[in-house]
Formats: structure tokens, C-alpha cells, sequence
């Protein structure tokens, strides 16, 4: 390959990465074409992207881009590159549901708020809670005691009346 393909590879890898803060690196060694067309196209509903790479291609990348410490990702064999959906927790999600579908696929780790994680933690990774489920919490959390209050300056206006209104039906009842 020469010098002048392998920057306008550099460069689309650049383009990319600057659309991925955050991305997974597996390994997709023995994935048969039925197989990869299967995960690629389940995985691009959902909106996250599969780009096998170069490695050192992907590492003059990332370290132009000031990401360095993720070019240690990218050391030995084919890496393919995973990013997209909402947050790098639901690429995680999605890609731990495919390995148990697909044994070949293996993690190498991730890259993650300036931050490599191994393999292990790309698993714990997709444990966290996504944004939306973030987001759901956050809501529950403020409406919570917003209810409690309302229920606590309401209760007192019920309970009157309910005892006005009682007394209303003895005096029309007595009258």
C-alpha cells in the first residue's frame, strides 16, 4: 500500500473517530460472511457502526487526534472498531449480547472518557445503566419528593373537607 492510501485511510479514520469519543475494540477472527452480515445489519438498526481497521493506521490516528492512550488497543491482530447508539454503554450492551450468540467474537477492551478499559471491563461496561435509564432515574428521583410534598400540603385540605362535607349532610339531614 503506499504512502498516500495509507493517509487517506489515516484520514477517514480520523474522520470517523471525531464522530466516536468512545468506541469498543473486539476481535472478529473466524466470523463467517452470513454471520458478519447478520451482527452488521442488526447492529446498524440500532445505530452502532463496525469498521475493521489497520492497526498502525489506527494508531497514528488516534494519537494525531490526541487520544494516544488508546492506541494501545490496537497492538496485535485484527481489531475491528464499534461505536454509535446513544453512549458507548449501549454499543457494550449489544456487543456482550452478540458474543454469547457468536463465540468467535472476542473483546480486546475499550476506549471510554479518555480511558482504556481490558476486556473484562467493556462486561462490566454494559452492566451500567444506559442514558435513558440514567435520564428515567433522574425523573423518579426529582418527582419523588415533588408528590411527597403535594401529598403532605394536600392531605390536610382533604381531611377538612371531608369533615365539612359531613357535617353539611347532618344539617341537611336534621333539616
Amino acid at each position: 500500500m503506499t504512502y498516500y492510501v495509507k493517509g487517506l485511510i489515516q484520514k477517514e479514520y480520523e474522520r470517523r473517530l471525531s464522530e466516536a469519543p468512545d468506541f469498543v475494540v473486539l476481535q472478529t477472527i473466524g466470523l463467517n460472511g452470513i454471520d458478519n452480515n447478520r451482527l452488521r445489519g442488526a447492529l446498524l438498526e440500532k445505530g452502532i457502526h463496525l469498521m475493521v481497521v489497520k492497526n498502525s493506521l489506527m494508531r497514528r490516528a488516534l494519537e494525531s487526534l490526541g487520544r494516544a492512550a488508546g492506541a494501545q488497543l490496537f497492538q496485535e491482530g485484527p481489531c475491528t472498531l464499534a461505536w454509535g447508539g446513544d453512549s458507548v454503554v449501549d454499543v457494550a450492551k449489544e456487543l456482550v449480547e452478540w458474543t454469547k450468540k457468536l463465540e468467535v467474537l472476542k473483546f480486546k477492551g475499550a476506549f471510554v472518557d479518555g480511558r482504556v478499559l481490558d476486556a473484562s471491563g467493556v462486561s462490566e461496561l454494559a452492566k451500567m445503566p444506559n442514558r435513558r435509564e440514567l435520564q428515567g432515574r433522574v425523573v423518579q428521583m426529582v418527582l419523588g419528593p415533588a408528590g411527597r410534598t403535594v401529598g403532605a400540603v394536600l392531605s390536610p385540605g382533604g381531611v377538612i373537607a371531608g369533615c365539612i362535607k359531613s357535617l353539611i349532610e347532618k344539617k341537611e339531614k336534621a333539616a
